[in-house]
């Protein structure tokens, strides 16, 4: 499954990938929307073969897992981390 992350939502004042508490997707095959907290998201594309993006077209980048303690998501682009993520508007 793949699903396109739309919106984030941080734990504190402080607005950074280590903060994002709870991302909002929508499916790519179903269009179904929903929101996953950073745990469940970290685990489904560390363990269970999910797949995230942010943008679309030609700006669609890859959402990666950053081996941090604790794990967090950043977008993965050219060889690069990115920032893409903390672009999103907030829910």
């Amino acid at each position: 499954m793949s699903v396109e992350i739309t919106h984030v939502r941080y734990g504190s004042t402080s607005k950074t990938h280590e903060t994002i508490t709870t991302y909002k997707w929508r499916n790519t095959s179903d269009g179904k929307v929903g929101s996953s907290d950073k745990p469940t998201m970290v685990d489904w594309i560390e363990n269970k073969n999910g797949t995230a993006y942010v943008g679309s077209g030609s700006n669609r980048v890859n959402v990666g897992v950053v081996d941090a303690s604790p794990k967090y998501l950043r977008t993965y682009a050219d060889g690069k981390w990115t920032n893409n993520l903390t672009s999103l508007p907030e829910f």
